[in-house]
């Protein structure tokens, strides 16, 4: 059975992962307003990868004897200065749901719950992986100046990200 505190703590995560899927549809829509389809896409499939954690998180509560209450998801930016502008704001939200991770880590530690503790185990690696991949695309955007062929290029290959659900491994 969780403590109350880990419960809390995960039911404001599975809020989080919600948001950062909103988050993600949000700018793909951005992107395909702007004829960026590959770019479009890759958000898409952050927003699906978002959504499958969520509901990681609200397996696990189940799975425990707790009680998952969802929350009102709070409003996300629909605007963006620039393609960099978009994925500076991708790292730093990345940045922040790593945060979240940390905490919730934090949280289950100070609890002695060591099925949470190993249950976030996947979600701190994931975010390693998460933060690696969009300062890669980052990086590659300022190289290019987030312009031009460079951005043609890019594009395309962001087009050939396909949905894999990583959850469903573990």
């Amino acid at each position: 059975m969780l403590k109350e505190t880990v419960e809390k703590a995960l039911n404001a995560q599975i809020n989080a992962e919600i948001h950062s899927a909103y988050l993600y549809l949000s700018m793909s829509a951005w992107f395909q307003a702007k004829g960026l389809s590959g770019f479009a896409n890759w958000m898409k499939i952050q927003y699906q990868e978002e959504l499958t954690h969520a509901m990681k998180f609200f397996d696990f509560v189940h799975e425990r004897n707790g009680r998952v209450l969802l929350e009102p998801i709070a409003s996300v930016d629909q605007e963006f200065d620039s393609v960099i502008d978009a994925f500076e704001k991708t790292l730093a939200h990345e940045q922040l749901v790593t945060s979240l991770i940390n905490g919730l880590v934090d949280t289950a530690i100070a609890a002695s719950d060591h099925a949470t503790q190993s249950f976030l185990t996947w979600f701190v690696d994931e975010q390693v992986e998460e933060e690696a991949t969009v300062s890669g695309i980052l990086d590659d955007l300022r190289l290019i100046g987030g312009q031009g062929n460079g951005l043609f290029m890019l594009n395309r290959e962001l087009a050939s990200r396909s949905f894999v659900d990583s959850t469903s491994a573990e």
